[in-house]
């Protein structure tokens, strides 16, 4: 008991040990290993330079700083447990930038919280109980008031700073930004990114040298003379669908004789498949797949899409060239246009029109707005409206019902599943997209009933992934491995498909070729032949490219690509990088080079120093 009470008249060991216990968990969570000498080694250090200068400054309210500092840092551990759990990557203050959106989307948040992740907070309960009976925070604020000895505190500060400086510098240079977090301590990691970004200028290429030559050869490819199928669907209207969520590995899977995905399986047979594809969304998730598949640039770093520095600009994109060739453009989508700044976004990249929650209404409500059902049904007798002016119109429609966490409402329930993927993520997922598929299937119905299908090019693609590799408990791992036939990983994780309906139907059945969502302005602007040559751009023409290389921006460590081969994950440089074979996700050494590594960094820092100069957009 005395030694108890000592303990609690010495704040900073008091303090120091409740931190480390909260650091276990984190380090448990995003490192797979909790209490060891690393951890130790790198998290404690801060804590004591933090202490230490409480010590030196504070006085009588020494105790409250303590909690101040206690709360602040288990904050951070908090928001790196909950980020790493769905993006698979460590949370750094750039993400604080989303905070705000937690109350938009406080379902699919919430889900995420282990009921071990509050651990973190069980002392914050117990000090705020505290705070509020004056007597005994009194009592302990006089016990604590002396201040700690400075031939004790200088030292114990030298010694701690030189911890610091001797994790966090040998790593510094680390392209990986979770082994850069793991050598450096998490609270290092996030120390460290303030003092890069604050002393480190951002070095932008000038535009001069960004040209679409430039871009090409980087990416290895020539434009042929003779393109195949070049304006085929001159005249068509376009209409994009982006399916919320969708990956690839549902094309084709049934569960006990039902298939999951029965409207989009047809249209596979009947259409060109792009089987794979791959997302490029960043942070900003679906307003990022918005923002590639519009403007044919790669999703800005460390920042969602719509509320970056791109939005108050001109942006070459797919609305303004359509535009300029005659098209009405418009853009639909249940939730407000005000989440995720689609207001700025739907100006930058030139939309005529949108369409959002007050056009749709609150009925059949699920997820953040109106039904797939409701979205559907709506559009469809818009655009019959639209078919029947004399210009061709461009529109992009977004479903939404099978967003995370893929709760709902019983009476939608198209499928039966096993018992053991009830109250599942996975059963909760599979459950979600058969909904939105039956959904797809109404909307398919009214296009060919009211001739938009004869008379449109129709894109059907996913945005981004809908099941993180992080987020799946062991069970339902070994489930989804079952499922599809090997160990679920990265390259099942970000493939999507990409479907293209045109009409006559020329087009080849399949496509294996490596796309992604930044191919698809100059694929589809081949098809309707309007030329992209004045307009720069990032992606190409799929059917008339036989190699890629697609940098991934946000999931994965910097650096990280996709080729015609493998999805190559970097490690602290290229050299112990990992890839993944694209055809069932085994490591294998091998299926990329280094010339490839490099050309998908400077193609990203290609498109964040064109965008960043264009000039303002004054009106």
């Amino acid at each position: 008991m005395n030694k108890l009470r000592g303990l609690k008249n010495k704040p900073i060991l008091l303090f120091s040990f409740i931190l480390l216990l909260k650091s276990a968990v984190a380090w448990y969570v995003v490192f797979n290993n909790a209490l060891n000498w690393s951890m130790i080694l790198t998290e404690v250090p801060i804590f004591i330079i933090v202490f230490c200068l409480i010590e030196w400054f504070s006085g009588k309210r020494k105790v409250l700083y303590y909690m101040i500092a206690n709360l602040s840092i288990t904050l951070i551990y908090f928001a790196v447990l909950m980020y790493y759990k769905y993006y698979g990557v460590i949370a750094t203050y750039h993400a604080l930038r989303q905070v705000k959106k937690v109350a938009n989307v406080g379902e699919s948040t919430y889900s995420l919280i282990a009921p071990y992740y509050l651990f973190v907070f069980v002392d914050i309960v117990f000090f705020c109980l505290l705070v509020i009976r004056p007597k005994y925070i009194k009592g302990w604020m006089s016990n604590t008031s002396i201040r700690m000895n400075r031939k004790v505190l200088i030292p114990l500060t030298a010694i701690s700073l030189g911890l610091c400086t001797f994790n966090i510098w040998p790593h510094h240079a680390s392209m990986n930004e979770h082994k850069k977090a793991e050598g450096m301590g998490i609270l290092g990691y996030e120390l460290y990114t303030v003092i890069a970004d604050t002393t480190e200028k951002e070095a932008l290429i000038d535009s001069e040298e960004i040209t679409q030559q430039a871009v090409n050869k980087w990416k290895g490819i020539e434009i042929p003379g003779n393109r195949k199928y070049w304006g085929m669907n001159k005249g068509n209207n376009l209409i994009v669908v982006q399916m919320e969520s969708f990956q690839n590995f549902l094309i084709g899977l049934t569960i006990n004789g039902q298939e999951v995905t029965p409207n989009l399986n047809k249209l596979v047979k009947e259409e060109t498949y792009f089987n794979n594809f791959y997302t490029n969304a960043g942070q900003g998730t679906t307003s990022d797949a918005e923002f590639v598949v519009n403007t044919s640039f790669y999703a800005p770093e460390n920042k969602p899409a719509t509320s970056s520095d791109y939005m108050n600009k001109r942006l070459p994109s797919l609305p303004r060239l359509l535009g300029d060739n005659g098209y009405f453009t418009s853009t639909f989508h249940t939730n407000s246009v005000e989440f995720w700044n689609r207001t700025a976004l739907y100006k930058a990249i030139g939309f005529t029109q949108y369409y959002d929650q007050p056009f749709y209404g609150g009925e059949d409500h699920i997820a953040f707005g109106a039904s797939d059902e409701v979205l559907f049904s709506k559009t469809a007798h818009e655009l019959s409206k639209l078919d029947a002016e004399q210009q061709p119109f461009y529109a992009m429609v977004i479903s939404m019902s099978a967003h995370h966490p893929f709760h709902i409402p019983e009476e939608k329930y198209k499928m039966q599943l096993p018992q053991s993927y009830e109250d599942t993520l996975l059963g909760d997922y599979i459950r979600a997209q058969n909904y939105a598929d039956y959904a797809m299937g109404l909307f398919l119905e009214d296009l060919k009933s009211s001739g938009l299908w004869e008379d449109s090019v129709i894109i059907f693609y996913g945005d981004h992934q809908g099941i993180p590799m992080y987020t799946l408990s062991l069970e339902e791992k070994e489930q989804l491995s079952a499922l599809i036939g090997h160990e679920y990983g990265y390259t099942d994780m970000f493939n999507i498909p990409l479907i293209v309906h045109s009409p006559g139907g020329q087009l080849p059945p399949i496509m294996s070729g490596t796309g992604g969502q930044v191919d698809i302005l100059p694929t589809v602007a081949n098809l309707l032949g309007i030329s992209v040559e004045d307009q720069l751009h990032f992606g190409q023409d799929l059917f008339n490219q036989d190699r890629n290389v697609l940098p991934i921006r946000h999931f994965l460590p910097t650096g990280s690509f996709v080729n015609d081969q493998s999805i190559y994950v970097t490690g602290n440089d290229y050299a112990d990088g990992e890839n993944y074979s694209l055809e069932d996700n085994e490591s294998r050494p091998g299926g990329s080079t280094e010339k490839q590594f490099e050309a998908a960094q400077r193609l990203l820092e290609m498109s964040n120093s064109y965008l960043l100069q264009l000039p303002d957009d004054v009106n």
